[in-house]
Parts: C-alpha cells; sequence; structure tokens
C-alpha cells in the first residue's frame, strides 16, 4: 500500500447533499486524524456538519466491505472470494445474458449517493459492452426543477452568502436547521441584521425554533395557499407593477385565477387560518428584499410541480427576483458546467447516438415497471451509488422485481438493504481513495475532492472494476480511451485533466488548493433579466406545461391524488398523512450505521402528535403498528406536541435491517412534472400494538 505524504489537503464532501462542503483533512502517519473546514468557500467555510466529522468512523469502520463477497448457494448470507472470482463470474453472466437475451437485459441502477466525473463513467462501459437499461426521473427534486425551470428559465440562485442581504426568509418546507446547516449560518447573520425568518412547515422544526413566524398549512396543499396569498398581494396592489410589466408573462390571466381563493377557501384547504394568510402576504409586503428558501419534501406530492410554480409567483408579482437578498433558492446548477444537460428532465428522453441504451425505466416506478418491462425482460442489475431497495417508492414490489432477476450485482461500503439482495457485492471506495471532480447545487464551487489515502484491503474504485471487466470482455485500450481511464492516478489525473480542458481557469493544481468558482458565476441571479423561458419572461402562464406535461397553463391548484381532503379510497380508510422527512444524522439511507451517530439516534421512531395519539389511546413510548393497504411497521410512538394535527412522522433513510422500510408504505407513482416520486401522497393509520 503506499503511504501518503503527512500534512493537510484539501477536499470536498461529495455527497447527496445541498453544502458540499468544502473541507481540510489532517493526515498523519498515513490516516485521517481530524476534518475541518476549509476557510475559502463563502458557502461552508464555517463549520463540519455530524456526518462530516463520522466519515473518520465510516472510512475505518470494521463493518465496511473491503474484499469481494459472494452469496453462498442457497443462502443468505456472504463468503469472502478473491477479484478474479469475482470479476470472471460476473463477465461470465455478462457474456451469458447479452448473448441469451440481449444488452438491454440489464439494468443499470446509478444513484446519486457521490457526486464526480469518475462516477459517470458507467455509462460509457455500457456502452462499449452493447447497451443496458437504465432509468429517467429522479427521486429527490425533479419536480421542483422543472417547475423552477418553466417559470423562469433556468435553474440557478444567488450565492448563499447573498442570503444575508435579504430583510424577509421564508423557509418553505425546508428545515435548513437539520438538512442544510450551512444555509443557516447565512439565516442567523441575517437575522443579526434585522431580517424577519417565516417557516412554513407541517412540523415544529429545529429550523422553526429560530423563526419569528411557523405556520403550518394541511400537507400537499402548499400550492392553494401560494395562491391565496397572491390573491391578498395583487388586490392590495403589494406588487410591482413596473416589472411585472416588463419581465412577466400571463400576469393578467393568473391575477383573474387567483380571485377565486379568497381568505376563507383557501383556509379551508390550507387549515391555515384566514388571519396568518393575510399576515404572510403582508411580510411579503413589508420586508422586502425577500428570499423563499423551498425544501425538497414538498414537491413530491402528485400536485408539487404546480405549487412550485405559485409559490414562485410571489416572487414574481412582488418583483423579489434578480435583486440581491431576493429571489428563488430551491437549486443552483452554475457549477454543472461539465454537461449541456443542466436539468435531469430536460434528457428525457435522452439521445444517445449509439441507440443501446434503453431508457425506459421510471425511477418513481422502478419496482412495476422492472416487472412489466419486455422485449427483452430484465435478466440482470447492476446497482452503484444508491440504495433502491430501501429508497425507491414501493419497497415490496422493488424487492419481488430485483429477486425476479437471475443476476445482481452491488457495489458498496456497507450490507445495505440492496447489498443484502446482490449475489456478489463489490467493495466501494470512499471519497478519500480516488480523485475526482465535483460541483454543487447550493453554492457555486468547482472542487477537486482529492485522493489522500490509498483504498484499504482489497477495494477498487468503479472506473478501475470497469476497466477490469472490460479487459476481461476483450475491449481493447484504444475503445476504453477518452471513456474510462486506466486505474494508474497518474491517467485519472490526465483523465480529469481532460475535462477541465475548456475552462482555463481550472486545473488540477488550483484546485488541489481549494474550491473555485465556476466560470460565469452569478452572484446575483438573472440580474441581466435574461430568462430563458419561450417569452423571455418569467412565465406564469406556461405554454409548455399544458404541451408537455398535460396541466392547465397556469399553477392551477389540485388535490395531492392520495389526500384526507380527497376522494381515493385511502381517504376513506386512512386519516393520517404520513410525513418522511431527512435529519442532520442521515442522508436518506447513509450514516445511521455508524455507532458515532446511532449514539444520537438509535432506531427509527414514529413521532405523532398529542391530540392523535390521545384519540387512539397511545401513549409515548408504547409500541405502535404504523401501516396502510401497502405495508406495515412496528415502531415506537413519541409524542410530538409540535407536530399539525393529521400527521405523524417517520425519518426516511432507515434500513430493514434497523427496524426501518418506510417505504414498504408508499406507492410507486410520479408527480405531475419531471418524473419525480411522489412519496408524500401517503395516507396511514396508527394504532397501539396489544402485548
Amino acid at each position: 500500500m503506499k503511504i501518503h505524504s503527512d500534512g493537510i489537503y484539501s477536499t470536498a464532501c461529495p455527497r447527496n447533499c445541498y453544502s458540499t462542503c468544502s473541507l481540510q483533512v489532517h493526515l498523519e502517519n498515513g490516516r485521517i486524524r481530524r476534518i475541518e473546514p476549509h476557510p475559502d468557500n463563502l458557502a461552508t467555510g464555517r463549520g463540519v456538519c455530524l456526518k462530516g466529522l463520522s466519515y473518520i468512523d465510516r472510512v475505518y469502520s470494521p463493518e465496511r466491505i473491503l474484499q469481494p463477497l459472494k452469496r453462498r448457494a442457497g443462502a443468505h448470507d456472504f463468503m469472502p472470494i478473491s477479484w478474479s472470482e469475482a470479476l470472471d463470474t460476473i463477465a461470465a453472466e455478462l457474456v451469458r445474458i447479452r448473448d441469451v437475451w440481449g444488452a438491454q437485459s440489464l439494468l443499470y441502477y446509478s444513484g446519486s449517493g457521490t457526486k464526480g466525473l469518475l462516477n459517470s463513467v458507467g455509462l460509457e462501459f455500457w456502452r462499449l459492452y452493447g447497451g443496458c437499461t437504465t432509468t429517467y426521473g429522479d427521486l429527490c427534486w425533479p419536480a421542483g426543477l422543472e417547475a423552477t425551470r418553466l417559470t423562469l428559465g433556468d435553474n440557478k440562485h444567488n450565492a448563499p452568502w447573498d442570503l444575508e442581504n435579504a430583510r424577509l426568509i421564508v423557509l418553505w418546507g425546508k428545515n435548513a436547521a437539520e438538512t442544510n446547516v450551512q444555509q443557516m449560518l447565512h439565516i442567523d447573520h441575517a437575522r443579526e441584521k434585522g431580517a424577519m425568518l417565516i417557516v412554513i412547515d407541517p412540523r415544529r422544526t429545529d429550523s422553526a425554533e429560530r423563526a419569528d413566524l411557523l405556520v403550518q398549512p394541511r400537507p400537499g396543499s402548499d400550492g392553494a395557499l401560494a395562491l391565496g396569498i397572491a390573491r391578498i398581494l395583487i388586490n392590495k396592489g403589494w406588487i410591482d407593477n413596473n416589472f411585472i410589466s416588463h419581465h412577466v408573462h400571463g400576469f393578467k390571466e393568473f391575477s383573474e385565477y387567483v380571485q377565486a381563493y379568497t381568505p376563507e377557501k383557501t383556509a379551508r384547504i390550507s387549515d391555515v387560518p384566514a388571519a396568518i394568510i393575510e399576515r404572510l402576504a403582508a411580510a411579503i409586503h413589508e420586508h422586502p428584499p425577500l428570499s423563499i428558501c423551498a425544501g425538497f419534501g414538498m414537491q413530491r406530492y402528485t400536485n408539487s410541480g404546480q405549487a412550485f410554480r405559485a409559490i414562485i409567483a410571489l416572487l414574481a408579482i412582488t418583483g423579489q427576483i434578480a435583486k440581491p437578498g431576493a429571489g428563488w433558492i430551491y437549486a443552483n446548477l452554475q457549477s454543472h458546467i461539465f454537461s449541456t444537460v443542466r436539468d435531469p428532465v430536460d434528457s428525457f428522453p435522452p439521445q444517445v447516438p449509439d441507440g443501446v441504451i434503453r431508457v425506459a425505466i421510471s425511477t418513481a416506478l422502478l419496482g412495476p415497471q422492472m416487472l412489466e418491462l419486455s422485449d427483452p425482460p430484465l435478466k440482470m442489475a447492476w446497482v452503484e451509488r444508491g440504495n433502491p431497495i430501501s429508497q425507491n417508492p414501493g419497497t415490496g414490489k422493488v424487492l419481488e422485481a430485483f429477486r425476479s432477476l437471475d443476476f445482481r450485482v452491488v457495489i458498496e461500503q456497507f450490507l445495505t438493504d440492496t447489498a443484502r439482495e446482490a449475489d456478489i457485492i463489490l467493495p466501494a471506495k470512499s471519497f478519500f481513495e480516488q480523485s475526482d471532480i465535483i460541483g454543487a447545487y447550493w453554492h457555486p464551487y468547482i472542487q477537486l475532492k482529492q485522493k489522500i489515502i490509498e483504498p484499504p484491503g482489497q477495494v477498487k474504485p468503479e472506473s478501475e472494476v470497469y476497466w477490469l471487466l472490460a479487459k476481461r470482455l476483450g475491449l481493447s485500450v484504444q475503445q476504453l480511451s477518452g471513456k474510462i481511464p486506466d486505474p494508474d492516478d497518474s491517467a485519472v489525473e490526465a483523465f480529469l485533466e481532460s475535462k477541465l480542458a475548456p475552462f482555463p481557469e481550472l486545473t488540477l493544481e488550483r484546485l488541489r488548493r481549494g474550491p473555485v468558482l465556476a466560470p460565469g458565476t452569478e452572484e446575483v441571479a438573472f440580474a441581466d433579466f435574461h430568462f430563458l423561458t419561450p417569452s423571455g419572461k418569467i412565465e406564469l402562464y406556461s405554454a409548455e406545461a399544458r404541451d408537455r406535461w398535460r396541466l392547465d397553463p397556469l399553477p392551477a391548484y389540485t388535490e395531492p391524488e392520495e389526500s384526507v381532503a380527497g376522494t381515493s379510497t385511502a381517504a376513506q380508510r386512512y386519516f393520517l398523512n404520513l410525513l418522511t422527512p431527512n435529519t442532520k444524522n442521515s442522508i436518506h439511507s447513509q450514516f445511521n450505521n455508524l455507532p458515532s451517530i446511532r449514539q444520537f439516534s438509535p432506531k427509527p421512531v414514529l413521532t405523532i402528535g398529542a391530540a392523535d395519539a390521545a384519540s387512539r389511546g397511545i401513549a409515548n413510548g408504547e409500541p405502535v403498528r404504523l401501516f396502510n393497504d401497502r405495508g406495515e411497521l412496528f415502531l415506537e410512538a413519541r409524542i410530538d406536541f409540535g407536530l399539525k394535527k393529521g400527521c405523524v412522522c417517520l425519518a426516511n433513510g432507515w434500513w430493514i435491517s434497523q427496524g426501518g422500510g418506510v417505504n414498504f408504505l408508499s406507492l410507486a407513482r410520479e408527480t405531475d412534472m419531471g418524473y419525480g416520486a411522489a412519496f408524500h401522497d401517503n395516507l396511514v393509520e396508527v394504532e397501539k400494538v396489544k402485548l
């Protein structure tokens, strides 16, 4: 094993997290000893979260997979095997599957667990293999991405530190104190300067504890709430007519549409008192500039894309866009300079030059569509950087689909729920063990995630696995050139330099010292008033929403498909909205297995409001059954006096083996736009377990 020189190395966390923190890693005696913030990142330079600090435990965990594993015949456990046996076995299966069924009978599932240019070489291998089937859409945020694109033309926002210029900050469905801790530092600075903070969330979160006002709407009713606020702003003349006339398309139609959303009607739909709705409108009028920071959970309903369009409209009609301290803060893709595709939904259906990639499965509908696929049917799956068994909607169907396959390969660091379903598990690298280049989706920095230590045990980076498999399949160095780098560190660096070549201000040498702002970064987004929409303006009326998604061209409100206010079968039997947020202790299904994290959250618990618990005879700490027609979980109940009546809450990400598996209760269905997963159209009931 090569021992790297002791010292302090600049790197960056590549997890699927807003912050994408810049880090300084201290290497002593060849071992990582300390992780600190990198001061050159203005967005994240003032602290490292608990998960970031736990990377030392993660890298050196005794539970980490350090060599290939093979399922024992007829058993549920695994035995270690050599790399030669693992690669020979996989290569033989790849040849058999391709020869008998065709290359597209293999599903390539790549999640978003880590970012990076090298982490994207997998698709190049599968093209060389002859093709595969893959997925479209995304589990995290595509309805919000598409709503933003339709309205503003691009997914970008002001620099994170510009938030300190706001006088009103609205965290709408976002708990930044837990899921974007670095943003809370900027919010705190704005508050010190006199800014007002409003939180709109059914839960009384850590973020809400710092707020001037907490508003708790019924889950899924956010679009109606926004329309009701818009009506008040328009009717009271609290709008920016000059901005509207120059930069807003469809205001007349929008203004007429919102007249139906009187404070009384909006209150009935959203369960927010009319006086509070009027107070929200007054705050927007009285405290410019306004920044609205929207969370991902709110766009995981079947009506959420339209809801986001309605919320963005509040900024448009008040002229709170393209100004310091003002704007829509959701996704900042200014660092996504290495691809011409700025938004995931723009790539559907992808234009694949060789035509061998069958993009046939919606990520949101993974289980059912895996089972339904034919011509050819799926026979093998390759999974990397994801944990679809626990994280995709409808776990029961996803399990059924994976178990119906002939062969499954999973690349992982730990025995996750998905890894436990594999025939062969290959050990995955940590981000300290191979250099790569990453962007972010909250701040505009490009960063080098540089190699600091050698992979432990027999761990090999994914790009090396593809290289070795390619050789076994008879592919030449010439065929791999420029697509998959040779495993040697110098070849990896040459590959990364080639990606940087179009950007002279970006070099590996410069990036080794720390983060660099992406070329062309706008600290104030849309300051040139250039909106990449068909009209060239902010579109409240979108013909594309109508033509592409078959939706009302205005941000019209409809109930979620599964809603307590709806007429679905579920609404007649189940009366609680299940909220499944992220927490400060994990990123989806990552980190909760580490002892340093588990000491703070040892097991999954179901939080329930006092009134809902009392009406069901449930006391704090008692065992309960959480259930609907799709599944059930047995958990400990915890009374939460800050949770809105009619809601229960269970953090997502807990593995089945840890007593979790929240997606046993969800249904595979898509959001109204963007091919997102509508996890949160999810009604349940809770009952006390009789011992």
